[in-house]
């Protein structure tokens, strides 16, 4: 089937380029995804009458990529996780982990885009590389913490809120009685 790449597709072509894929593939991905358009004539034209445009567009697409690589190099992501005296992890940090903390930072990075040659499994400072797209790599900083033990400083605030809980209830019934 002969498409017409709307936008770059990594290991297929730029956009603009005429492809041959298989109906599957550009019907359930290409096309759904607004990569692809089915190639007729009168898609071919605008093309032509638009190259100098759709360069200006992959130029600026691929400026703010490598801003947005830029910004991912500054950063430095900490992921708590629960550890054993040595430093081992009970279990692993992975791509879901990470990307989990970059959307929290305001980053829109998907899992895919998340290179790792492994799950992490030890606590320490790790370099791990974000492929933002149109070859351009990000490397990013994740320190991976143990996670804070939060019985210790909750214990003497148990105690208060045990006592408050304890006024809580009288205080809530006045006002259940007035709200009928």
């Amino acid at each position: 089937m002969e498409l017409l790449l709307v936008q770059p597709v990594e290991h297929l072509g730029d956009q603009g380029d005429l492809v041959r894929v298989k109906p599957g593939y550009a019907y359930n991905y290409l096309i759904p995804q607004g990569l692809a358009a089915i190639a007729t004539d009168h898609h071919k034209r605008m093309i032509e009458k638009h190259k100098a445009r759709l360069t200006e567009i992959q130029r600026r697409r691929v400026a703010g990529l490598r801003n947005l690589a830029a910004q991912l190099a500054k950063q430095s992501l900490t992921i708590e996780a629960n550890a054993n005296d040595e430093g081992h992890l009970y279990g692993s940090v992975g791509a879901h982990e990470i990307t989990l903390g970059l959307k929290e930072l305001g980053f829109s990075i998907t899992e895919d885009q998340v290179r790792l040659k492994g799950p992490l499994k030890e606590l320490g400072l790790y370099t791990v590389h974000i492929h933002v797209g149109q070859e351009i790599d990000a490397d990013l900083k994740v320190w991976v913490v143990p996670a804070v033990g939060e019985d210790k400083p909750e214990n003497p605030e148990k105690g208060e809120q045990s006592e408050s809980s304890s006024e809580a209830p009288a205080a809530a019934q006045p006002k259940k009685s007035a709200s009928k």
